[in-house]
């Protein structure tokens, strides 16, 4: 483990290969990893104790804009599966868009994605939802802060996943990305 952390130490510059601090660094596999250095970063006791829970601290994941173009796979790996489990902050999700991972970098980031419990997002008739599924809304919808009604009937494609709520979901109704509550809505 001595000679990955010296090899990971030069790679990085001797920083923590998600927000760049020099104190308390340590050896992370990101899973499924075989062990070895190209699949392991360096990371700090504070994104260590977070990365379990992204959430419990969203703002300090804002250094991840500049990480997450590191050429670093097990980094680009790290960087997509928090960027995806706190994508329902909205933010994430504008880096997301952005971040464009090779094939094989995609899987691995998201078999490690698939590894924890996610939750089952059902419709309100009981089907199950998946991320890109298109759904219709049952109920006019007053939207908070958008001025307008989403209205019934009205056909929301792509949709997104909440990660950290099962009740909702995200899609993009009059060209606005709003969350919508699974209750009001139906799976084509």
């Amino acid at each position: 483990m001595k000679a990955i952390e010296n090899i990971l130490k030069d790679r990085s510059g001797e920083k923590c290969e998600l927000c760049g601090a020099t104190d308390e660094l340590a050896v992370y596999q990101v899973e499924p990893s075989d062990g070895s250095a190209e699949q392991s970063i360096l990371l700090c006791d504070t994104c260590r104790s977070l990365v379990a829970n992204p959430m419990e601290n969203v703002n300090h994941w804002h250094c991840l804009n500049d990480t997450m173009w590191s050429p670093e796979p097990a980094v680009q790996a790290m960087a997509y599966r928090i960027l995806k489990q706190i994508s329902s902050e909205g933010w994430p999700q504008d880096m997301l868009d952005m971040l464009y991972l090779d094939p094989s970098v995609q899987e691995w980031a998201d078999a490690g994605l698939e590894e924890g419990n996610q939750p089952e997002v059902r419709d309100s008739n009981g089907t199950l939802l998946e991320e890109g599924d298109s759904v219709s809304i049952i109920k006019d919808l007053p939207v908070k802060g958008a001025g307008f009604t989403a209205k019934q009937g009205t056909t929301v494609k792509n949709i997104r996943m909440v990660f950290d709520d099962p009740t909702h979901i995200q899609g993009r109704v009059n060209g606005t990305m709003i969350y919508l509550k699974t209750e009001f809505l139906k799976k084509l």
